[in-house]
């Protein structure tokens, strides 16, 4: 355990920090699983903003785990409207499944300057050898549920919460997943989407979502201030948008 520990410290100062933060809150991995993870960082790529990273009905290609920067999933209407269905932060993967050459279901694109790094052999160690790696494949495994757990909070989101809920809700889910990862507090997280970029998510006009935000701030539930939102009162904002963490992973708070 000593030696596991030495080495998953040693990854802190490294490009994959993120994956191994992310990978390792999910299942216990072992050396040499921290050890393929790490090296998954000599094959970066950059993307500027508004690059596509996958295509709807595209085959997925090589799968890639985002090291930097944010990005989304989303499908556009064909006069420009656009719903993004869930935001993919640093040490997700994108395009990581079990399936051979899948298509696209959605679109992924970079909402910011975006790192990722190829993900092939952290498919390959998951999926065609989960004997031999089963810290990964359980972790990857996990990964995925979460996924499919932030879906159907957003489709909750949408169809069922006021606007005010529906930030709040989005707030905290963004800060919750941040603190896996290292990146957020207990109550301060960065925020570097724009109003556009949350009014496509939350289903709401530009107009709605400054409004909804003046109102949190007037009730003292949030801060912006730098590129940062500071929640103020986290029990508050809970349960006033029934937040609830999924019980089968508790991500660590930095």
């Amino acid at each position: 355990m000593a030696q596991y520990e030495s080495l998953a410290a040693t990854a802190q100062s490294r490009p994959t920090d993120v994956v191994v933060r992310r990978l390792s809150s999910l299942a216990p991995l072992s050396d040499r699983e921290i050890a393929l993870l790490i090296a998954l960082g000599s094959q970066r790529q950059t993307h500027d903003p508004g690059a596509e990273l996958f295509g709807e009905g595209h085959l997925r290609g090589r799968p890639k785990v985002l090291l930097s920067g944010w990005a989304c999933r989303c499908r556009v209407l064909p006069d420009g409207r656009r719903q993004i269905f869930t935001f993919i932060l640093p040490g997700d993967a994108v395009a990581l499944c079990a399936h051979p050459s899948p298509s696209a279901l959605s679109t992924s694109i970079a909402l910011t300057k975006v790192v990722t790094a190829d993900a092939t052999t952290l498919a390959e160690a998951a999926f065609d050898h989960a004997q031999e790696h089963e810290g990964l494949a359980g972790a990857v495994s996990a990964a995925s549920a979460l996924d499919d757990v932030s879906l159907l909070d957003q489709i909750v989101r949408l169809g069922r919460q006021t606007a005010y809920e529906r930030m709040a809700h989005l707030f905290l889910e963004l800060r919750w997943r941040l603190a896996a990862v290292g990146l957020a507090t207990e109550s301060r997280f960065p925020m570097p989407l724009t109003q556009e970029v949350m009014a496509d998510a939350l289903g709401l006009s530009i107009v709605h979502v400054n409004r909804t935000m003046q109102q949190l701030r007037r009730e003292g539930l949030i801060e912006t201030r730098a590129g940062q939102v500071e929640i103020l009162q986290p029990e508050v904002m809970a349960a006033v948008c029934d937040f609830r963490p999924p019980r089968h992973a508790a991500a660590p708070i930095a």
